[in-house]
């Protein structure tokens, strides 16, 4: 049995987040996704690899119910979220059931303050003012350079900065799981280190789930447990991270080791064999 049936065979409790055969169309004529299916397991990080363009951000913006404002739609499959099917809610109810997106390009309001960016990840919330100010002390804690900018003005802080003050500001929303759109985008390695190691704190000490879609698919495999490769809108290969970071292929397509003749990952053996399946 391979990983990819071992999964789809899991108990359907263990798993928040199950994405089925799903086909999204933007402008009802552009096809994106291709029969997409891949799961996240309940305190589990899964990571959502590709180049640029696969289909990894409109497929984390179908889980988030964001399509819609692109002129998107989810028009095959089904999306299940803690048993619930969740693609025909709105964002907002989805955030207040624990589901919530950190986008690609550190989206903070430049003209608020960091602690009060953090602040706006709580609107969702009914709890009190004391719930909500713990949590902000929490986030500090695995923050400790927001404590420093909390008075600064997010628009001038660095980008490494505002990358943290929005994974924290998703945090305020005491989510079961984060979807983490390319958090290594245009930051120094020392930094991009820095937020995977809180992300992995985050995953084990507060139990919060994560689907991260990423290009850098090296330090992607070091931190998730399981993965998902996607090209031109389909799923060609998944398995424990493990094993893709020691598959000749993802070494060759997505690893940097590469010879003169590369060609398309749907030409390697792996890819045909998914490619059957999929039909």
């Amino acid at each position: 049995m391979t990983a990819a049936h071992e999964t789809a065979a899991a108990p359907a409790a263990d798993m928040i987040l199950s994405v089925n055969n799903i086909e999204v169309i933007y402008d009802h004529v552009i096809l994106v996704l291709k029969g997409v299916s891949l799961e996240v397991p309940r305190g589990g990080i899964v990571a959502l690899l590709g180049a640029n363009g696969a289909g990894k951000t409109t497929t984390l913006k179908a889980v988030s119910n964001l399509l819609r404002a692109e002129r998107g739609e989810v028009t095959k499959g089904s999306i299940m979220f803690e048993g619930e099917r969740v693609d025909r809610m709105s964002p907002n109810e989805l955030v207040r059931r624990g589901c919530i997106q950190v986008m690609e390009g550190r989206h903070c309001f430049g003209h608020l303050t960091i602690e009060e960016n953090l602040l706006t990840g709580a609107f969702t919330r009914r709890d009190g003012n004391a719930a909500i100010k713990r949590d902000l002390e929490m986030i500090y804690d695995y923050f400790p350079r927001l404590r420093q900018r909390k008075g600064s003005m997010a628009g001038y802080t660095s980008g490494g900065e505002q990358q943290m003050c929005a994974i924290g500001r998703a945090m305020m929303s005491k989510p079961h799981m984060i979807l983490l759109d390319e958090p290594s985008m245009g930051l120094a390695p020392q930094v991009v280190e820095e937020i995977f190691e809180i992300v992995k704190t985050l995953n084990s000490k507060e139990g919060v789930s994560f689907l991260l879609a990423e290009q850098n698919t090296n330090i992607a495999l070091r931190y998730a447990t399981y993965g998902y490769i996607l090209e031109t809108g389909r799923v060609v290969m998944d398995g424990e991270a493990k094993a893709l970071r020691e598959n000749e292929d993802v070494k060759e397509f997505y690893l940097g080791v590469a010879g003169a003749d590369r060609k398309s990952f749907k030409n390697v053996k792996s890819y045909k064999r998914r490619k059957r399946w999929l039909a």
